[in-house]
């Protein structure tokens, strides 16, 4: 009963004309499009008016290249000066975060792509991940009067997320390296008498007859780390750059730069489709290695794992990071058996899905269950938690898998 008294009254409000069922009205407006005018009684005006054009560009009909049935389809098509025009009124009339959404959709169905090719419409875009990706995509295609403008915009995107995520990885992996470098037997020059005898306080045993002394039996000796001094961990980034891949590529870029910076990390990225390509020399710039990729293509993962292992020096201090959604199109089974060898060698292999902010895309389940068995459960990780997942690595510790709800 409650129910319908409250729908009775929404209905009667609906003919009151107050200013909240206005709004409501206006709202219903906005979401139905040019077709809900005549349903819901209201134009729209001024600045509403300007972001239902620019909406209904967009989405306003059927995708550009049908034919046929006279129906309405979205209104910019291939023009270039239409679309420049159209991406500087979603930035006036829409958050950031909604251009970029609503960028990506203009990719699909309006062939931004291909006019992203032009230096004018590169300088009028929000610069983003999904951007890069794309940009990334076009590769040789992109004429030489774009590449430039293609940089910039690239640059301010990977400028951002180390802003972003610099600090806290240096800190995070930092903590993480000291801890593992204690050494469990240091050598007598290499303890850290401050640390043992805090450690063993609990087994001080006092001397009988002398009052206020005694001594402290340190059955666990703290050493001082020598890594310190020196490389402690070797890490190698093994990224997918299968045209799915993309976000995950553009953050592994970052992040292979920031690990670079560290000198107690000894850091290789590695990328690949039916091909390997290294790109460690690059690490200094990650504007440079992006620019190195290649996305599309085939996947060769076994390829890939086989040249990461034989640049494997130091297994035990090894961590392997495997980025890819595991849709093998090499030697499968064979693929499993070096994962095997890998972390039967003391190295900890880590298995992610992807890395970015969207979840894990659609994968290979019967490899991410057989890497699970390895001990390298494979998960979908955002870029904010790959630091725990990488100081987890390091101290030989489970890692923080996301709960998914499955």
């Amino acid at each position: 009963m409650s129910t319908d008294r409250a729908d009775t009254r929404d209905e009667e409000s609906a003919m009151d004309g107050t200013p909240a069922d206005d709004e409501r009205l206006r709202r219903w407006r906005m979401v139905l499009g040019a077709d809900g005018a005549e349903s819901t009684g209201r134009e729209l005006t001024g600045r509403d008016a300007a972001m239902d054009g620019a909406l209904t560009a967009l989405y306003g009909g059927r995708k550009p290249g049908g034919r046929g049935g006279g129906e309405r389809s979205a209104g910019l098509g291939a023009s270039a000066p239409a679309m420049a025009r159209w991406l500087g009124d979603i930035r006036t009339y829409f958050p950031s975060s909604v251009v970029q959404v609503m960028q990506r959709d203009a990719i699909d169905r309006l062939g931004l792509a291909a006019l992203l090719l032009e230096p004018e419409m590169l300088e009028a875009v929000e610069p983003d991940v999904h951007l890069v990706g794309t940009l990334l995509s076009l590769g040789k295609a992109m004429p030489e009067t774009t590449k430039e403008t293609a940089r910039a915009v690239v640059r301010k995107v990977v400028e951002d997320l180390e802003q972003r995520l610099a600090t806290r990885t240096r800190a995070t992996l930092t903590g993480a390296l000291d801890r593992s470098a204690r050494a469990r037997r240091p050598r007598h020059r290499d303890i850290d008498w401050d640390r043992t005898i805090r450690a063993n306080l609990k087994n001080y045993v006092p001397r009988p007859g002398r009052e206020g002394s005694g001594t402290v039996v340190p059955e666990r000796l703290v050493g001082y780390g020598r890594a310190d001094r020196s490389v402690k961990k070797e890490v190698i980034l093994c990224v997918d750059q299968s045209a799915s891949m993309a976000a995950s590529v553009v953050h592994a870029a970052v992040f292979g730069a920031v690990l670079a910076s560290m000198r107690t990390v000894s850091t290789r990225l590695v990328v690949f489709d039916t091909a390997v390509v290294d790109l460690t020399d690059q690490l200094d710039d990650p504007v440079d290695v992006l620019f190195g990729t290649r996305l599309g293509g085939g996947t060769d993962i076994n390829r890939a794992l086989a040249y990461c292992q034989s640049r494997i020096t130091r297994p035990s201090d090894t961590v392997v990071v495997l980025i890819s959604d595991l849709h093998e199109g090499g030697i499968r089974d064979e693929m499993v058996r070096r994962a095997a060898a890998m972390t039967a060698s003391g190295v900890r292999l880590v298995t992610l899905l992807a890395l970015s902010d969207e979840g894990a895309p659609s994968y290979d389940r019967a490899h991410a269950a057989a890497l699970a068995a390895l001990g390298a459960p494979a998960f979908a990780c955002t870029p904010d938690l790959f630091p725990e997942v990488m100081a987890a690595a390091i101290e030989k510790r489970p890692l923080p898998v996301p709960d998914t709800g499955r």
